[in-house]
């Protein structure tokens, strides 16, 4: 059986997710914007206790829970939503890093052929933004600081929680994409962070929900103009039906991840020391700050292999990935290895294997190497 080693790009729904999913689509069907009836009552009070507990994993009231499709979403709303509050205050400066995903980094483009400025920081080899590089380049007319949390090709933690409170006291609002350490590393999202997008489906949620955190400071939030109209759902930032099944699938998936977090985070490092241990045998290089990475990314390159073609062997033992999985048709380097400076050589051929533990025990870790360091001398003896 081939092994799943790409969970940064998705993980399986949690069995009881599933059932809790279907039993909001089969039997609970109402639509909790039905007012008239007992179906859509018992739906509204369903995404109520949802919203709730998924606020509360963050130290946010429920309403300042809103919820969408998944982090792409969710950053749009923030970064496109922020703007017309920009351009009416004449405040276009915007700080972010040259490692986020391209959910943020595109939007960030638009907002650059609309004549803000775009300061994109670059962090260097270990990958890991500097929170004086952010502070440095404050200004006036700095409208927000977008920087992620958990990088999803190299897995570096960023100091958002030391950033947080860097700006808490500006008036520069301060986005996080939590899209990967959402439901892993809860208490850098309690910091004073303005906005938080995250998603579901990295630890055993459906796809296709996630939200967005729009905190208060005092009695203001941050003045989001939506991108959609109609309907007047979500504050009137998301129109549109919320979809009862997906949410309850979501609150669910938190519930069994956080009832079993210090059992993951011991089993995925575990995997991860057993894994380099093993990759002893091979000559690589490990991209990243080690001392701040999340313990179930691990990205690297193999020297003098090629590694797309180095995929292709490992196609029967592990699914794998050169990196995020919105970008994975392209066959161009890392923009993230790149933007951390890493030699062409490494950063075109940089492998990300990451995993959910369960999943990850499946895989043979000797014989996977194996399959590596006999390639790597192959290459070398030709």
């Amino acid at each position: 059986m081939v092994a799943y080693l790409d969970a940064a790009a998705t993980t399986r729904v949690f069995p009881e997710v599933a059932e809790v999913v279907l039993h909001w689509m089969r039997d609970e069907f109402g639509n909790a914007g039905s007012r008239t009836h007992e179906y859509g009552t018992r739906a509204k009070k369903a995404v109520a206790r949802a919203r709730e507990g998924l606020a509360s994993h963050l130290s946010a009231r429920p309403d300042e829970l809103i919820f969408t499709s998944g982090a792409t979403e969710s950053n749009n709303i923030a970064i496109l939503g922020l703007a017309p509050y920009g351009m009416k205050r004449d405040r276009r400066h915007i700080i972010s890093t040259a490692i986020e995903h391209k959910a943020v980094l595109e939007p960030l483009e638009h907002l650059a052929s609309q004549g803000f400025e775009v300061d994109l920081i670059e962090p260097g080899p270990s990958g890991r933004v500097e929170v004086e590089a952010v502070i440095e380049r404050l200004r006036p007319d700095t409208l927000l600081v977008s920087v992620m949390q958990v990088n999803n090709e190299t897995g570096v933690i960023q100091p958002v929680a030391e950033l947080a409170e860097h700006l808490r006291d500006t008036s520069t609002y301060f986005h996080v994409d939590a899209a990967q350490g959402f439901g892993k590393f809860p208490s850098d999202l309690r910091a004073p962070i303005d906005l938080i997008s995250f998603s579901g489906h990295k630890i055993g949620a459906p796809k296709g929900v996630g939200g967005l955190v729009v905190r208060r400071r005092g009695r203001d939030s941050a003045p989001l103009t939506p991108l959609m109209y109609g309907g007047g759902q979500e504050r009137k930032l998301r129109p549109g039906t919320l979809p009862v099944p997906l949410i309850m699938g979501l609150a669910k998936a938190l519930e069994v991840f956080e009832h079993g977090r210090a059992e993951w985070f011991k089993a995925a490092s575990d995997f991860r020391a057993r894994l380099l241990v093993a990759l002893g045998r091979t000559r690589f290089h490990l991209h990243g700050d080690q001392d701040h990475v999340a313990p179930h990314i691990l990205n690297l390159s193999f020297e003098g292999v090629d590694t797309e073609a180095l995929i292709l062997q490992l196609k029967n033992y592990a699914a794998v990935a050169t990196g995020s999985a919105c970008t994975s048709a392209s066959y161009t380097p890392s923009h993230v290895l790149a933007a951390m400076g890493l030699p062409t050589d490494q950063a075109a051929n940089g492998l990300r294997l990451s995993w959910y533990p369960d999943q990850a025990e499946e895989l043979d870790v000797d014989e996977f190497v194996d399959v590596i360091a006999g390639y790597q001398a192959d290459v070398s003896f030709a």
